[in-house]
């Protein structure tokens, strides 16, 4: 059985930390596979090493003296060396970093030094292979990640070793120009190692115990969720659930390979299973809340609109042409809306505006902003009549005017429209009447 171990900022960002990661991968000898981040913030007023990093490459660019900014970033490493008590010394890393850096190697590589640094530390810590992520981790020459060709180099690299340390949150071009994946890549690296090694489980470790059906900052200690499918997953993530990077799902996902977040601080907590299915029932018919405000709606109204063959795709074609992505489009019989991120469109609207007009000839058009939208999703909803219902009279209750609701085809999901002012209280009617409630 092969694990692959991808462990955030937080769990390394000092030696302490270090030494709570160590103890956590050597309790299992499946760990064979470790995925580093960066140094992450060791307090509330500390700076995360990758902001460090940016900050000091921002200075070289304009030409300026970055030499105090690239010291204090080697402070902050040669401190957990000094509190891991390696013998090991990142002079010779430092002097190629600060040469690359003066000839403007680009923010993709300053970036990525935090992750490289710390792979090499973790590497000597655990007594464990070291392989650079620029050698295994390819993009194409457009920057789009290049999984197939990446699968098998990095497999023929890693099969031979019995356990190794991959960097996250970076790779390399063809010509060995190092490419980042968006922040919070780590994740994603993670999941690409554990395919490509066929892993049995990916775990992610954090400085949280998985997922919960609810925002910590709204619900006060929501229930957690014991499993979760990838589907469900990607809807909460969609809607600003963060704990994993949503892009960390494909590569797993395709060989079945099961996700287990975990708490670098609470090691014996079960944290959270991220599956392909399971028959498992969730312990409530909702998985998870989760939503985002800012959205405005376009709404379209034109007689015998639902007879006009086309409509649909001329008002979306001028969207796309003033480069807007929409993210629902409930429809009636004469009636057509489309909600849109607000601080995206308010700048364009009136040419959108124009263009519905100019290509579809609507009767008449409203824009209605400071809209939220939450997102109920469930596998347990599918099986259970009055979801919906259930929902309405938890609002009305708590005095939520609903403006829109929109189930999908699958039952995975609710999405809800509220006002910007009644998103919290929105949220915490529908915990109350689908958790509390139950407990």
């Amino acid at each position: 059985m092969k694990k692959v171990v991808k462990f955030g900022g937080s769990s390394l960002a000092s030696a302490e930390q270090f030494k709570k990661v160590g103890e956590i991968i050597h309790a299992d000898p499946e760990r064979r596979f470790v995925v580093p981040s960066a140094p992450g913030k060791r307090d509330a007023d500390d700076t995360k090493v990758t902001d460090m990093l940016y900050a000091c490459y921002d200075l070289a660019e304009e030409g300026k003296d970055f030499k105090q900014q690239l010291k204090a970033i080697r402070d902050r490493y040669q401190e957990i060396i000094d509190g891991l008590e390696l013998k090991i010394s990142l002079d010779e890393e430092f002097k190629v970093i600060e040469k690359n850096f003066k000839n403007k190697a680009g923010s993709n590589y300053a970036a990525s030094r935090g992750e490289y640094l710390n792979g090499i530390i973790m590497a000597n810590y655990l007594g464990f292979e070291f392989v650079d992520a620029a050698d295994v981790i390819l993009f194409d020459e457009n920057g789009e990640f290049n999984a197939e060709v990446t699968n098998v180099r990095l497999r023929e690299r890693l099969e031979k070793l019995p356990s190794a340390v991959v960097p996250g949150f970076y790779g390399a071009y063809a010509d060995g120009t190092v490419k980042t994946f968006s922040r919070g890549g780590s994740d994603i690296t993670g999941s690409i190692v554990a395919r490509a090694i066929k892993a049995n489980v990916y775990e992610n470790w954090t400085d949280v115990s998985g997922f919960l059906i609810a925002d910590p900052r709204i619900i006060y200690k929501p229930e957690g969720i014991d499993t979760i499918t990838y589907k469900e997953l990607r809807e909460l993530a969609y809607m600003g659930a963060s704990v994993l990077h949503e892009d960390a799902i494909f590569p797993v996902r395709r060989e079945g390979i099961p996700i287990n977040i975990r708490n670098t601080n609470a090691p014996d907590d079960n944290g959270t299973w991220i599956v392909e299915s399971t028959c498992q029932k969730s312990k409530y018919v909702i998985t998870g809340i989760a939503g985002k405000k800012g959205f405005c709606a376009v709404n379209i109204d034109k007689d015998m609109m639902n007879s006009e063959i086309g409509f649909g795709r001329k008002v979306l074609q001028a969207f796309e042409e003033n480069g807007i992505s929409f993210e629902h489009v409930p429809s009636g019989i004469d009636t057509m809306t489309v909600f849109v991120h607000q601080d995206e469109f308010m700048h364009k609207e009136q040419r959108v505006v124009s263009a519905i007009h100019r290509l579809a000839d609507p009767d008449h058009i409203d824009i209605e902003g400071d809209f939220a939208l939450i997102a109920v999703v469930g596998r347990g909803m599918k099986s259970t009549r009055g979801t919906a219902g259930r929902i309405f009279s938890a609002l009305a209750h708590a005095n939520v005017n609903v403006k829109m609701i929109d189930q999908g085809s699958s039952e995975l999901n609710i999405i809800i429209g509220v006002s910007n002012a009644d998103f919290e209280t929105a949220i915490k009617a529908i915990y109350d009447i689908f958790v509390l409630m139950q407990i």
